[in-house]
């Protein structure tokens, strides 16, 4: 859908509830860093260590903290919020609303035996439908989606353009599976035998709670005897790589290129950043931080943060950083205080 036209300062206020400072009809049709903005955007200020950026702002209007509402410089139209990101999300949903679906069935898709769907459903070109799938109301199918036999969906769930979601997956209601994602696959194991390597039946579920999103080009294998859990309200990036009957928590955010391998347990209220990697069958306990690229190869206690491979203390990493920076110029000093042997 098109964005809108633009709203103005007054209008933005009611619509975040702000206290509006200065003219309420500058007409705003963007939304922009303080530094790239212009006189049609309004921008945010989240920390003071972006403060030096609002002097120089030639934005039309600016969402700020109480804190900051008295700054002598920057521009006159503010609107003061309590939390300026989550305002300036909800202006940036009113001026980008999301398409709305076209409901219906493309003709070009096609449906399994037995297979069911209450309320709307969205059926995109070469969209296919295995058999005995259950999908729920206002459910949106891109095209060229793969939905296998025996799948479950909720409610308003959305799977985008070239995705898969396999048999076995159970989702929730308003999941996301963005382009290109595998929900459900067959997990990677094998076995040693006389012939070489033999694969092990991977016979178990992929349940995937509601509010969960997962990034295009994603894979959540299922479970190989038990299931594979992606709790509530977890959002799975880009390029993430989760291995069968790995249980992640409730809301969690795992960044992309992350790999877990299997079994592994992610309770609630972890973050994973970009490119961690996390061993099989070890624990990362709840509200946990890992940095981006550690190797976790053992369990995390509850509330930690780690970095660095092997995956340890942050802090103890910092100070082992520093250690080293002050212990080369010691190098250099016992180095010449060494004679030479040139012989």
């Amino acid at each position: 859908m098109p964005a809108r036209s633009g709203l103005t300062a007054g209008q933005i206020a009611e619509l975040v509830g702000g206290k509006l400072i200065g003219p309420d009809d500058v007409v705003l049709a963007g939304v922009a860093p303080l530094e790239g903005a212009g006189p049609g955007d309004i921008a945010f200020l989240v920390s003071a260590r972006y403060r030096s950026y609002l002097a120089g702002s030639a934005a039309g209007a600016v969402l700020l903290a109480p804190s900051f509402q008295n700054e002598p410089a920057g521009p006159a139209t503010r609107i003061i919020v309590d939390d300026p990101q989550q305002a300036a999300v909800r202006v940036l949903r009113e001026l980008h609303p999301a398409a709305r679906p076209v409901w219906g069935v493309h003709e070009t898709a096609s449906l399994g035996r037995g297979s069911v769907w209450s309320g709307r459903i969205s059926l995109g070109a070469g969209a296919r439908i295995g058999r005995g799938v259950r999908i729920g109301a206002d459910c949106v199918l891109g095209e060229q989606t793969v939905i296998e036999d025996g799948v479950i969906l909720g409610d308003a769930c959305r799977v985008e353009p070239h995705a898969v979601v396999h048999s076995g997956a159970v989702l929730g209601d308003r999941v996301l599976v963005r382009t290109g994602a595998r929900v459900g696959g067959k997990g990677f194991g094998f076995t040693a035998g006389p012939s070489g390597h033999e694969p092990i039946p991977q016979v178990g579920r992929c349940i995937i709670g509601s509010d969960v999103e997962i990034g295009a080009n994603s894979t959540v294998d299922r479970g190989s005897l038990g299931d594979t859990v992606v709790g509530a309200g977890t959002k799975i990036d880009n390029l993430v790589q989760v291995a069968h009957n790995v249980h992640i928590g409730e809301h969690c955010i795992v960044m992309a290129q992350v790999g877990i391998a299997g079994s592994t347990v992610v309770e609630d209220g972890v973050l994973l950043a970009g490119q961690a990697g996390l061993a099989d069958h070890l624990t990362v306990g709840r509200g946990a931080r890992v940095a981006a690229q550690s190797g976790v190869i053992g369990d995390i206690e509850p509330g930690a943060t780690v970095s660095g491979y092997p995956a340890r203390s942050h802090r103890s990493v910092l100070r082992q950083t520093a250690a080293l920076a002050r212990l080369a110029p010691l190098v250099e000093a016992l180095e010449r205080l060494i004679p030479r042997d040139d012989s």
